[in-house]
């Protein structure tokens, strides 16, 4: 994973709440196990037509979303089934962030393991963002900060771990082989079988 410390960036906005992970992805798309590739599918029932042909009219088709690596999603964005496969397109396509006042635990949770991070906000600063598709905003991980061009600056929730990770460009298991003589001078310190 990339890391993120500071991300400014354009947004492109979906003015859809309760947007599920089979709109993000849908299940046709799952034989994989693999992340690359699954960004061509990313809202494919929305941006395609039967033909196969990109639907103008689909934010995600428009010229201005071009190289906008910020999604801003309506509300309890990410809800349904626990595919990871969902943050997985996300990340493929091209996109960073997700900002919203709601994305689904589940959905959050697999965009933080994945490198791509929720970002959660109230709704003032969200429905400055849903007004102005394509402004460009700064994501500050340090002080999980999102700043609007207003220059407003409004705080989001994330965790410790969290943070550390996406900063750093790893995940879990990144982490932990990253502490591996750590762990391997722990095994090393402590007795080889059970208390007498």
């Amino acid at each position: 994973m990339d890391p993120i410390k500071t991300l400014r960036a354009r947004t492109v906005v979906l003015p859809v709440s309760d947007v599920d992970t089979d709109q993000i992805i849908p299940a046709r798309f799952l034989t994989t196990t693999t992340r690359s590739g699954l960004g061509a599918h990313l809202f494919a029932d929305w941006r395609y037509g039967s033909d196969g042909e990109p639907k103008a009219d689909f934010v995600l088709n428009r010229p201005e979303a071009k190289g906008c690596t910020i999604l801003v999603a309506g509300n309890n964005f990410g809800c349904g089934s626990s595919r990871e496969h969902a943050p997985w397109a996300l990340a493929d396509y091209g996109f960073r962030a997700v900002v919203s006042t709601q994305i689904a635990d589940i959905f959050r949770n697999n965009s933080l393991k994945n490198g791509l991070l929720p970002v959660i906000v109230d709704p003032a600063a969200h429905g400055w963002l849903m007004e102005h598709p394509g402004a460009q905003i700064t994501l500050e991980l340090e002080t999980s900060t999102l700043t609007l061009p207003t220059g407003q600056a409004v705080r989001f929730p994330l965790e410790p771990f969290a943070r550390y990770c996406l900063m750093n460009g790893v995940d879990e298991l990144g982490f932990l082989l990253g502490r591996e003589q750590q762990i391997r001078a722990f095994e090393e310190r402590r007795p080889a079988g059970p208390p007498a």
